[in-house]
């Protein structure tokens, strides 16, 4: 399998394309492949050019680039942290981010337009980051251990605060909930465009980087002794892959296990090499999270939240990878 890295390049790109068009079909209305095909062209003269310009196209592409970029931040998260279960949520993110979109709900922030919401979670995951890392650096050393333990203590802080927020939202809670769980409905080419920029920062740091997480999966010891300072590489993708999860929690809530399922699926297939496995995770993730949210718009009687979806099917299946790792005993 490892011999085919361009074959399941290749194959995740046309898989990408083709299911954008597929998707755009699906729906309570049926849309002929032709008009799809129109509208792609630039045509604004069919009569379901709103439908499938403003409502499916900005939702099909928003799950795609969450499902990459989540992917991506996992793989970074697991290879920075030396620990298989690290995910875009391990430093309490979600925590922080949820918290944030709670008080804003409750306050009933508005003066910052449609996006209230939206800012208040990511700057609450951006608070939430920087505690961690100043928890778990010492004398200008980063440890990962340390690293994770802070992002414990901060996430349960922040969860108590949530849960706090919950109790005195009173009828306001249901929006809270909906939140949390993570959904694409009603995104806009505006958050559509704010992704894309992300991603493509995020991916460019990643790839620049890949060869330095090859490195310390070797080890403190052997990175030092190769030239790198790994406390300075871990600082800087920390920082990347906790600002693009931030990101995207603050864009649709809480989707859990994408992060975390897909790098360990493509490790099986393209092996360890992190520059291969960006690249994967960058299509494959979208494949994964676009098919997800499509049959919880197309397939399910009620467009229910994704990060259900998610975490039913993704909760199971990563927990035959990890039993299939213990048993191999290697848990990288």
């Amino acid at each position: 399998m490892k011999k085919y890295f361009k074959l399941w390049t290749i194959t995740g790109i046309i898989l990408l394309v083709l299911s954008v068009v597929f998707y755009l079909q699906m729906g309570y209305t049926k849309i002929p492949f032709k008009e799809v095909i129109e509208v792609l062209k630039g045509s604004d003269t069919t009569s379901n050019w709103y439908i499938i310009n403003e409502v499916r196209l900005p939702r099909i592409l928003t799950s795609i680039l969450i499902g990459s970029i989540l992917s991506m931040c996992g793989l970074v998260f697991q290879g920075v942290l030396l620990n298989p279960l690290a995910d875009p949520y391990t430093l309490g993110i979600s925590s922080g981010a949820s918290f944030g979109a709670a008080l804003g709900l409750v306050l009933n922030i508005t003066f910052l337009g449609v996006f209230s919401i939206h800012i208040f979670s990511f700057i609450f995951s951006i608070l939430c980051l920087v505690v961690v890392i100043k928890m778990g650096s010492f004398e200008k050393k980063m440890n990962p251990i340390s690293i994770i333990l802070g992002g414990v203590i901060v996430g349960a802080f922040f969860s108590a605060g949530l849960s706090f927020l919950k109790y005195i939202a009173d009828e306001g809670v249901a929006s809270i909930v909906f939140w949390l769980m993570g959904s694409f409905v009603g995104k806009s080419w505006l958050e559509v465009g704010i992704l894309t920029v992300v991603w493509v920062f995020g991916f460019i740091i990643f790839y620049y980087y890949a060869e330095d997480l090859n490195i310390l999966a070797l080890g403190e010891k052997s990175a030092i002794s190769l030239g790198l300072n790994p406390s300075k590489i871990r600082k800087i993708l920390l920082v990347v892959s906790s600002i693009l999860s931030a990101v995207a929690v603050s864009t649709c809530g809480i989707i859990g296990f994408v992060g975390l399922v897909v790098p360990h699926l493509l490790r099986f297939i393209l092996g360890t090499d992190n520059k291969k496995l960006i690249i994967g995770c960058a299509i494959w993730g979208g494949v994964i999270m676009g098919a997800a949210d499509n049959i919880v718009r197309v397939v399910l009687p009620h467009d229910i939240p994704v990060g259900v979806i998610t975490s039913l099917i993704g909760a199971p299946f990563f927990a035959l990878i990890f039993r299939k790792k213990m048993g191999g005993g290697n848990l990288r």
